[in-house]
Order: structure tokens, then C-alpha cells, then sequence
């Protein structure tokens, strides 16, 4: 008994349908497909960067790390600054230990030399008092290591006496590897420091 043919116009139309199944299909997949990624760019426009001073397009992530990496690196250098500048015969050894953990060997020479100079001797002799009034301290991020300048007023109370100095140091900060709690909570290190000026002022309150 011999199978009987179908009708070659009901193949012929069941597979047109099938054709034209696969295109509609593929048609949809496609406009899906194009509607999620416009909705992420567009997200990603909105959310995702920011516009720089000079008309620069930035990653906001980048933007973030950068305003964050400079409130650390302020801090850093007031810490620092506060540490190594605000002393009296009581705590200058404890202040200086935390100062140089803050800052390499170019900080720790200055130490070397203010102590050879008899600074702290001093210090210790006359009950001297070194206040630190405030920090102000300017930082370029643009390039690791990051350059800062910072000006520090304090006060030496000799008594009867109150002087007040301004003095303006210069270095270069850089990241190390891991943080340091608590000695180096921020993860940076103070390198190339250098005092630059200091000088008298007349300091109101």
C-alpha cells in the first residue's frame, strides 16, 4: 500500500508559516533587546558620569573615588600636621611617634634635625607650649604621587609670652599597599616633605 503525498500547497503554506514565526520572533527579540540596552545607556548617561570643569565627560565611580581619596588625603595631612606641630613637654614623644608613622624617611629628618637643634630639649626646659591654631592644606590629584602644600599657624605659649608662627611646608602623597589601623588609618604615606617658611604673625582671635 503506497503512503499518499501531502498536498505540496499545505506544505508549502505550513512552512511559509513557520518562516514567518522565526521573523516575528527575531523581530520582537530584537526590539526587546534594543529597548533594554537604550533604558542602561540612558541610566548609565544619567547616573553614571559626570561633567568636568572643562566640558570633560568623567565616570562618576571616578568622580566619587576622587572626592573621597581628597577628604582622606586632607585628613592625612591634618592628622600629620596636628601630630608633629601641636606639642609640649607632656606629649611630644607619643606625637612624634604617630607623626612619623604618617610619613617617610624625609619627615624623620627633619625630626632628626630639629632634635639635634634642640628643639624639643627646650620644649622639655621651659614647659614650652606649641598650640596649633590651623591647617590649611591645598592637594593636586591630578598625578600620583599627589603634591600639596599646607600652612600651619601655632602658637608657643612661653607664659607671659604668646608667639604666634606661620609656617608653609610642601611634600608629596602616595598610597601604600595596605592601611595601618590605627597607626595609618588612611593608607597614605607623606614623602619629599620639606618646610619652606616660617615666620611671625600677628594672630587675632
Amino acid at each position: 500500500m503506497k503512503t499518499p503525498y501531502k498536498n505540496i500547497y499545505e506544505v508549502l503554506k505550513t512552512n511559509r508559516f513557520i518562516v514567518l514565526a522565526v521573523i516575528i520572533m527575531a523581530m520582537l527579540s530584537t526590539i526587546i533587546s534594543s529597548v533594554i540596552s537604550f533604558k542602561m545607556y540612558d541610566k548609565s548617561l544619567n547616573g553614571s558620569f559626570a561633567i568636568g570643569k572643562n566640558g570633560e565627560v568623567i565616570p562618576l565611580q571616578w568622580v566619587q573615588q576622587k572626592e573621597n581619596l581628597e577628604v582622606e588625603a586632607l585628613e592625612h595631612l591634618r592628622l600629620f600636621h596636628t601630630y608633629f606641630y601641636d606639642i609640649d613637654a607632656t606629649n611630644f614623644e607619643s606625637n612624634i611617634e604617630k607623626a612619623l608613622w604618617l610619613g617617610n624617611s624625609t619627615v624623620d629628618n627633619i625630626y632628626r634635625q630639629k632634635k639635634a637643634d634642640g628643639v624639643y630639649n627646650r620644649l622639655m626646659q621651659y614647659s614650652l607650649v606649641q598650640k596649633v591654631i590651623s591647617i590649611d592644606s591645598e592637594i593636586d590629584l591630578k598625578a600620583e604621587p599627589y603634591p600639596f602644600r599646607t600652612t600651619t599657624v601655632f602658637q608657643i605659649n612661653r607664659g607671659s609670652i604668646i608667639d604666634t608662627y606661620e609656617l608653609v611646608t610642601t611634600g608629596k602623597i602616595l598610597h601604600l599597599e595596605k592601611r595601618n589601623f590605627p597607626k595609618n588609618t588612611h593608607g597614605l604615606l607623606i614623602t619629599d616633605y620639606f618646610e619652606n617658611t616660617l615666620k611671625k604673625i600677628d594672630y587675632e582671635n
